[in-house]
């Protein structure tokens, strides 16, 4: 799984809390002055994940106000962009005579070596604590000059439409469950949140010129692909459909999936097969008749399912079922007896 680093203030004493999370956010983020009415009993908690060339940070803390000075930008480098996703509270920022307030589902955009504030406040007037999810980007990683990225600074972009969307999502599930992603895969997903990244700063500037094809092209196809795996269960779904829901011709899909190796309806019909072989092979779903789990991911024909099936696994779902039943009682079988232990 990704590897996670969680650092939680509530494992110290009340009065060590606080100082523990402004060092904390010095090595992580950037040095600030802050400052909180919840000082004294600073109840945080952060969930750190390295994706190759960015980094993600889940936070929850109380609110909170804080300040990167002029000075401290001078006496301190950081060499870094921050992307933050307000997810509960209500969030503002100012930097570079720019200044927004956010509430949850929107974006701010901000340089970390420059000076700048922030503040959070919790919901519940401040009562419950509030959280967010920072991307940390390095000077070199976006494929935009820092000076056309200068108009975004404290600017306010929204999570909830768009590219915004699939971003927010991206950050959302990959934070909240690292475990169900391998960490072969590190680099390759912190490159897809960068290829979202890049691509949602370059809509904001009205600039997609600004934004190499190559970009352009993955972070299409990563909102291609969700958009499949979201409607997966719905037989009618074709490139026809995809393609409208894009906005884009047939054809620009059919080329979008040619570096793939693979076509539209084949990534279509391996996706469903494979989440029919899951469910044939899940004891949980051994009530369920195969036909009704066919249907469920897209396949009302059952001879076709078994044809396209059997080609795909070399055997038929009826068969797989059974073997993996089997395979699933035995492991039962030995954990039951393993975890009983002797008797005397």
């Amino acid at each position: 799984m990704l590897h996670r680093d969680v650092i939680d203030t509530e494992l110290l004493p009340p009065g060590e809390r606080f100082g523990m999370w402004l060092d904390l956010v010095a090595r992580t983020a950037a040095p600030l002055r802050m400052r909180s009415a919840h000082a004294d009993d600073f109840a945080a908690r952060a969930e750190i994940i390295g994706l190759g060339p960015i980094q993600l940070v889940r936070y929850r803390y109380p609110s909170l106000d804080a300040v990167r000075t002029a000075k401290l930008a001078r006496q301190t480098e950081v060499d870094y962009f921050l992307l933050a996703l307000t997810t509960t509270g209500t969030g503002a920022s100012g930097q570079a005579g720019r200044h927004s307030v956010v509430g949850p589902g929107e974006f701010t955009f901000y340089d970390g070596s420059r000076p700048h504030e922030v503040s959070h406040l919790g919901e519940d007037d401040g009562r419950a604590s509030a959280s967010s999810i920072v991307a940390l980007i390095p000077y070199g990683a976006l494929p935009l000059p820092p000076e056309r990225l200068a108009p975004l600074l404290a600017g306010r972009m929204s999570g909830t439409e768009g590219v915004g969307a699939l971003l927010a999502q991206y950050l959302v599930q990959l934070t909240g469950a690292p475990e169900q992603y391998h960490a072969a895969d590190a680099d390759r997903l912190g490159a897809v949140g960068l290829d979202l990244i890049s691509t949602l700063l370059g809509r904001h500037l009205v600039a997609e010129d600004e934004v190499p094809r190559e970009v352009r092209r993955r972070a299409l196809l990563s909102q291609v692909r969700g958009y499949i795996q979201r409607h997966l269960g719905d037989a009618a779904l074709s490139p026809q459909r995809v393609a409208d829901a894009h906005h884009v011709s047939v054809r620009t899909l059919h080329r979008l999936f040619e570096s793939e190796a693979t076509t539209v309806a084949a990534y279509v019909r391996d996706l469903r097969l494979d989440r029919c072989r899951r469910d044939l092979a899940d004891p949980a779903s051994a009530h369920r008749p195969i036909q009704a789990i066919a249907a469920r991911w897209g396949f009302p024909d059952q001879a076709h399912f078994s044809r396209a099936f059997r080609a795909a696994y070399g055997t038929t779902p009826q068969a797989y079922r059974a073997e993996h039943g089997e395979q699933a009682r035995i492991v039962n079988r030995t954990a039951s007896t393993i975890n009983s232990g002797p008797t005397y």
